[in-house]
């Protein structure tokens, strides 16, 4: 059907008609634009997810990506980049493919239903001209047929009239013949243009306007099959992608398959393996026997047993020392002074109590409470008090235990070798570059290069030293593991036993703590050595505490405890601890001598600008 015979006097209706097919063309437009911002921000979105939970760089979370749990998550945040970036591509080609064309579509159509409905209302404004001549002439036929009527009645009467001249009727008989005459030529004009009309109004309904509604209609229908078009490639533009969508998928459910439970426990005991062996049974301590408590060889007090030297505080030798396990937290539970202190005596003269205020007696508790508490509470790292306070990692890794400290070190050793290779490998290539510029002088001067290779070479020694001086380290842990033979630890415990310089100063904090935390009794086979601490060489020397303030004596007291000092009345010493609340303050008599006093035994005087003061409650 055709819209030319159908639609010929629906002008006004197809303009509107068409312009509502334009404007749905722009809205379709419009939704595609939108549908491929919607792809760009979700696009966006996914991104500053997947980087959002990336693991940063040099930081503790990258160390966590060595477990398979960890790799499928950081494989699933890899994936759903290049997800994200397939919703990208489907933005990228619904702009290009359908929001681009069809807007250049649309002008085109605008362009075109212009030019179609101007040669229409061409042809009205031409059909309405001869249609006014054709009404112009029918009215001048009108009028001289009129006149001429006029005129012959008047020629008529004049003739009859005997009273009037000859000469006036034969005026009134030309007049009448002009006013037929005029009417004659009025007919003739008339039915030209009327025939002229009906020529241009049958061209005008049945060629003109049926050959623009024809054009109108092509139009309407080309317009309806590129919109349908735009939607199959807005379809097709989706399905392109979702192969490489079902890929990345496929990825994510690969990497989710890859965990292995297995395998990140055990990374897990790697992780966090100390290398030390599990602590000794204790032995039963009788106090029904009327004398002096001691503790038994086994037990985890720095007591040597009769006839040993008792290690004293600021002593050059100290006991075996267990930072890293709870070994140190059992000990710190079972030895004083974490029990209350002792009251101050009631005078103030020596002589009021004879043998003088006791040092700290230990108070009976159920072994179970000491267990229950040494299960649930962390061990105290005295040692570590430098490296929170802003100190650096040693060298050597000698704040980690063993075993993480051999990790640490053969790390170190394979970054150093790799570092080694490629300078290796720039050396050969400047020495080929060399031997080039030897055999063709006009590419290059050869001396030129031997300043880098020299760099070059001098570089790769001092990592060559740098690597010998780590595996030296590592070689010295590896032999001190506990898995290694009795004899290798004896061998590492000796060794550090002949570099007693390098016990250090946090070493003594350790072993000056009021609970012992990290002091042990010599081995349970009950050799008269004592032996030197195992990791003492491995903590760089650290300045002693900053005194905050003095103290005054009020009592004498005799530190026969692990940890304590004894201290004569009216003795001035420095405070360099306040009490924490546990009744104890610690103090120093000098450079070796420092422990813990009962704070009801001495009147403190805090310098409250000193560096490093500061009051518990």
């Amino acid at each position: 059907m055709s819209w030319g015979t159908e639609l010929w006097d629906q002008f006004d209706n197809l303009e509107k008609h068409t312009q509502w097919g334009i404007d749905i063309l722009e809205k379709y437009i419009k939704f595609v634009k939108e549908r491929t911002e919607i792809e760009l921000s979700y696009a966006k979105q996914l991104r500053n997810l997947a980087k959002k939970y990336q693991p940063k760089k040099n930081s503790k979370e990258e160390e966590e990506y060595r477990y398979t749990a960890c790799k499928a998550f950081l494989s699933t945040l890899n994936e759903m980049n290049d997800y994200a970036g397939q919703h990208e591509v489907i933005s990228e080609n619904m702009t290009s493919n359908i929001t681009v064309e069809l807007a250049r579509y649309v002008q085109e159509l605008k362009q075109e239903r212009k030019s179609y409905f101007h040669d229409g209302r061409k042809a009205q404004q031409h059909i309405e001209i001869c249609w006014k001549q054709l009404e112009s002439s029918k009215r001048r036929f009108e009028r001289d047929c009129k006149e001429a009527d006029r005129a012959q009645q008047y020629f008529e009467k004049m003739d009859a009239d005997i009273n009037v001249t000859k000469a006036d009727v034969e005026k009134a008989r030309q007049q009448a013949q002009v006013r037929h005459q005029m009417a004659e030529d009025s007919k003739a004009d008339y039915s030209s243009i009327l025939q002229k009309f009906n020529h241009e109004q049958h061209e005008y309904y049945y060629t003109h306007i049926p050959n623009i509604f024809q054009k109108i209609q092509e139009m309407e229908e080309r317009r309806i099959v590129r919109i349908g078009e735009s939607m199959k490639t807005y379809a097709e533009v989706d399905r392109q992608v979702i192969p490489i969508i079902g890929k990345c998928l496929d990825e994510i459910v690969k990497a989710a398959e890859s965990i292995d439970q297995k395998n990140d426990s055990q990374l897990v005991i790697e992780a966090y393996k100390s290398g030390f062996e599990p602590p000794g049974d204790i032995e039963f301590e009788d106090y029904t026997q009327p004398m002096k408590r001691t503790v038994s060889d086994n037990s985890l007090s720095n007591s040597r047993g009769e006839g040993k030297p008792e290690l004293k505080f600021g002593g050059k030798s100290k006991g075996k020392l267990w930072p890293f396990i709870k070994k140190n937290k059992l000990m710190s539970l079972l030895t004083s002074p974490h029990q209350p202190p002792p009251p101050p005596p009631a005078s103030a003269s020596p002589s009021a109590v004879p043998n003088g205020p006791q040092s700290p007696k230990q108070q009976k508790e159920p072994l179970s409470h000491r267990f229950n508490e040494f299960m649930v509470s962390k061990p105290k790292i005295h040692c570590f008090r430098s490296l929170k306070r802003g100190g650096a990692t040693p060298e050597d890794f000698s704040n980690l235990p063993p075993e993480q400290r051999r990790k640490k070190l053969q790390q170190k050793v394979d970054e150093l070798n790799k570092e080694i290779q490629k300078e290796m490998d720039q050396r050969d290539a400047i020495t080929k570059m060399k031997d080039v510029y030897l055999k063709n002088p006009q590419m290059g001067d050869p001396a030129s290069l031997d300043h880098k290779l020299t760099e070059v070479s001098q570089n790769i020694e001092k990592l060559r030293l740098e690597a010998q001086k780590f595996e030296a380290w590592l070689a010295e842990v590896e032999g001190r593991l506990p898995a290694r033979s009795e004899q290798a630890r004896r061998q590492s415990g000796m060794f550090d036993a002949q570099n007693p310089a390098t016990v250090n100063s946090c070493a003594q904090d350790r072993e000056s703590s009021p609970d012992g935390s990290y002091t042990e009794e010599q081995s349970q086979e009950g050799e008269g050595k004592v032996l030197a601490t195992d990791f003492d060489d491995e903590f760089d020397e650290e300045e002693p505490l900053p005194a905050i303030g003095t103290c005054k004596a009020l009592y004498t007291f005799e530190g026969q405890n692990e940890g304590t000092i004894s201290v004569a009345e009216g003795e001035t010493l420095y405070v360099i601890e306040e009490d924490k609340g546990d009744g104890w303050t610690r103090i120093r008599r000098n450079e070796d001598e420092e422990g813990y006093v009962p704070t009801s035994y001495v009147e403190v005087y805090l310098d409250k600008n000193a560096k490093g003061a500061k009051t518990y409650i």
